[in-house]
């Protein structure tokens, strides 16, 4: 039976890290630049690869989705009242954190969470995003 080294390597926890600081174009482009040289990537830096491009493309279509539902019912009149109040509970500027709104001081809160974890070489846990890159990628 072959014996894989399980070693990470510090220039795959600075692609892990900033694979989620790029919304996944860092470790995009280490897969192609990965399959040109014909390099095997490790199971560590891929389950981060495509988790942080996994995340990017759900917020995309999550964020997606929220701006039509609210143009949607924003032309609904009584509706739109109820949809402007959530709406500027979400991204009004706080001012006690430099003008950045709820919706973006969670994304970042996770975004960071993630790439420290990486960085420190773990591998980070988000639930049901994680379980469906670990079933993904043969790691249980």
């Amino acid at each position: 039976m072959r014996q894989f080294n399980n070693t990470i390597y510090p220039i795959e926890r600075v692609i892990s890290s900033a694979t989620y600081l790029t919304t996944g174009m860092a470790g995009f482009i280490w897969l192609i630049i990965a399959a040109v040289i014909k390099k095997r990537v490790t199971p560590f830096l891929m389950y981060h690869i495509l988790q942080s491009i996994f995340i990017s493309i759900a917020y995309f279509i999550f964020i997606s989705l929220y701006r039509l539902t609210f143009i949607i019912f924003a032309k609904i009149p009584l509706i739109n009242a109820i949809v402007f109040g959530i709406d500027r509970f979400f991204n009004a500027p706080l001012i006690l954190f430099y003008g950045l709104s709820l919706l973006q001081i969670v994304t970042t809160i996770i975004i960071l969470y993630l790439a420290i974890t990486s960085f420190c070489g773990k591998y980070s846990y988000i639930p049901w995003v994680s379980d469906i890159i670990n079933n993904n990628t043969g790691r249980k």
